[in-house]
């Protein structure tokens, strides 16, 4: 399969782990680089387009177009996301919590979960993927249990903690599955935590953010309708990340909102001017 064929193949992937996907674009792009390295801006941005709310595809996307070096900056850039230490670090903070909620089938969250078997997980159904979640959770050993979309707010209300997994991130908010933000939006007015789970390559530098989110509202669906949406950074206690928990030197409520907004200010990649007028050709 040349590059070209394997990108478009990578491009209509659908609920699949964002990272597994930009890993998979990474090799791609950079075989493309080889043979046809003319063709970079246009494959990035055809990727972009039919997956706009994967931040990890935004971060590859610019670091290649802004490397001197693209090929070596793709295999710089796959090996992060194949080491991304994110879900041993939310395992270890979840030592000790009895009830999370989550919504839908998160994969770092996932795998943080298999390693937490003391802990109880209620499942927030969203496209039908809840109760696939589920069984997974149980055979791995976890207490798992559905709930409808209409039990998510009470749902929040009994649990320690909400797990609210980022397919993106910037100095907005993250951007997680439909029903994330009424679950954060329960659980903060009802003092429960809130974390946002934030793996290698889903924080965005602001311009970046900026135009992902202006691509989501400019794609003719109505908010309701769309396949993610934006929990803001005050519904946020805390973001979890490769390198664990940012954290404030103060306790207070200031110190964690700032702590919170280091932590979405936070991205690793360059502003690439190629990516950031998409929303214009969808």
């Amino acid at each position: 399969m040349n590059p070209v064929e394997r990108l478009r193949y990578i491009s209509q992937a659908r609920g699949a782990d964002p990272a597994l996907v930009a890993a998979e674009a990474a090799h791609a792009l950079i075989e493309l680089a080889s043979v046809q390295p003319e063709g970079l801006v246009t494959a990035c941005r055809r990727l972009i387009e039919r997956n706009v709310a994967l931040g990890p595809l935004w971060w590859l996307s610019a670091r290649i177009l802004r490397a001197a070096d693209p090929k070596r900056e793709g295999v710089d850039a796959a090996q992060q996301l194949d080491a991304d230490d994110t879900s041993s670090a939310l395992a270890e903070l979840l030592d000790g919590v009895g009830v999370a909620v989550v919504v839908g089938w998160p994969d770092l969250i996932a795998t943080a979960l298999r390693r937490c078997g003391d802990i109880e997980v209620l499942v927030v159904d969203w496209d039908s993927q809840g109760p696939g979640f589920v069984r997974r959770l149980c055979d791995w050993g976890c207490e798992a249990t559905l709930v409808s979309p209409s039990g998510a707010a009470t749902a929040a209300v009994v649990a320690d903690v909400v797990l609210v997994e980022a397919s993106a991130a910037g100095p907005g908010g993250v951007i997680a599955a439909p029903g994330s933000l009424g679950v954060a939006a329960t659980a903060t007015h009802r003092r429960v935590p809130v974390w946002a789970v934030a793996g290698v390559g889903r924080t965005l530098p602001g311009p970046m953010w900026d135009t992902l989110v202006e691509c989501l509202d400019n794609s003719g669906l109505e908010p309701w309708d769309r396949p993610a949406e934006v929990v803001p950074p005050d519904l946020l206690s805390l973001v979890v990340g490769p390198l664990g928990a940012w954290k404030s030197s103060d306790a207070d409520a200031d110190g964690l909102a700032s702590a919170v907004s280091a932590a979405l200010g936070s991205s690793t990649c360059p502003v690439a001017p190629e990516l950031l007028r998409i929303w214009e050709r969808q």
